[in-house]
């Protein structure tokens, strides 16, 4: 079964490696194991929220849409491997590493 590690910026976090199943989305993941990550717009692709960066297994991942190119410009820090968790879902068996940005800064959920 395929593994997703989550890293955080914020430095009292803790790595957590949880599993994921091929169709799961990251920000499902990441909820169903306690891990705080925002989502505003309740997961529709109309906030940042959620931002994260994809470390390793970005191309086993649905493709980057525009609309999604565009909430993701309005993020903070975008990096060339920033995505948004509600908008990612695993195609293939693979393991991912991830990023969740400071999440302290944001109000919200």
């Amino acid at each position: 079964m395929p593994q997703i590690t989550f890293k955080f910026e914020e430095k009292d976090k803790s790595t957590v490696t949880v599993d994921i199943d091929k169709g799961e989305m990251i920000l499902d993941v990441a909820l169903d194991n306690d891990i705080q990550l925002h989502h505003n717009c309740g997961a529709v692709c109309a906030c940042s929220t959620c931002h994260i960066y994809v470390e390793s297994g970005a191309d086993s991942l649905t493709e980057i849409s525009e609309k999604e190119e565009d909430f993701v410009d309005r993020a903070r820090n975008p990096k060339y491997n920033s995505r948004l968790a509600c908008q990612c879902t695993l195609l293939e068996d693979t393991d991912l590493v991830v990023t969740i940005p400071d999440q302290s800064v944001i109000i919200g959920h």
